[in-house]
């Protein structure tokens, strides 16, 4: 697993509590209007139909219900940024549970009624360092909680695009950790300074090996826009798409950062 010798970045825990809730209510706001032609619909998530999407964007959050369900561990072992890099080794366990909660749930409007309540008892009862064993390893809640602000935007980003007349928001402090965590997933897995990377009002990350950048304009630059960012570090635009259709600025040898994404699987 990559590693990175930086400080890592701080949350703010009542932040990141508003803006999972925030997020989770936005969306449970747009599937209310949704009806069965609408949530047979098809999505970019392999055999995924919107209603599956919806059920697994619920069960993103009951997993820290799960979690904090299971004994707390004796110390951390993980940081919060080694979370993006061990999803992808439970995706088939994740899949099939999808698809079973999303035929034992039909309420979906229900579901989501009950999973934002039952976080909201949770967060009530344990404080901020409450340590979770999570699919990553063991973190305090209110980290695990920004592993959460990616999924929300990330699903509900994959829900516009599955039902582009729905245009569910996003939460500005949930799409702001969003792209910091997976900006500092980058600067995780290619460490090094001769590229900044730029994803403004949110993040600027340095990576890349090679000669360090101390002053003025860096050599090599990429600039981007929050969404574009977490459709290129999550595998829903490739680096090739978007250069071509200038949703990424990229100048400099060390620029080209098509082989280090995605990030996140």
């Amino acid at each position: 697993m990559p590693t990175a010798r930086k400080r890592a970045r701080s949350y703010d825990p009542a932040k990141t509590r508003a803006a999972v809730f925030a997020q989770l209510g936005n969306v449970r706001e747009a599937v209310r209007g949704l009806d069965e032609e609408r949530l047979g619909l098809p999505t970019r998530l392999g055999e995924w139909t919107v209603r599956e999407l919806v059920a697994h964007i619920g069960m993103a959050v009951t997993a820290v219900l799960r979690a904090a369900a299971r004994p707390a561990p004796p110390k951390q072992d993980v940081r919060l940024v080694d979370w993006t890099f061990a999803t992808a080794a439970n995706s088939a366990a994740i899949d099939d549970y999808t698809r079973r909660l999303a035929a034992e749930r039909p309420d979906l409007d229900g579901f989501l009624a009950e999973t934002e309540d039952g976080l909201r008892a949770l967060l009530a009862e344990h404080p901020a360092g409450r340590l979770l064993e999570t699919n990553a390893g063991a973190m305090p809640l209110d980290d695990y909680l920004v592993t959460r602000t990616v999924e929300l935007v990330v699903h509900t980003d994959d829900l516009n695009a599955a039902v582009p007349d729905l245009a569910v928001p996003y939460d500005r402090q949930a799409l702001a950790a969003t792209t910091r965590l997976l900006a500092d997933a980058l600067a995780v897995k290619a460490p090094g300074g001769s590229t900044e990377v730029r994803v403004p009002p949110y993040a600027v990350v340095q990576c890349v090996e090679g000669p360090r950048h101390t002053r003025g304009t860096p050599p090599n630059v990429v600039e981007t826009d929050p969404l574009t960012w977490i459709r290129l570090a999550t595998g829903r635009l490739t680096w090739a798409d978007a250069v071509a259709g200038a949703q990424v600025s990229a100048s400099g040898e060390r620029a080209d950062l098509g082989g280090l994404l995605p990030l996140l699987g």
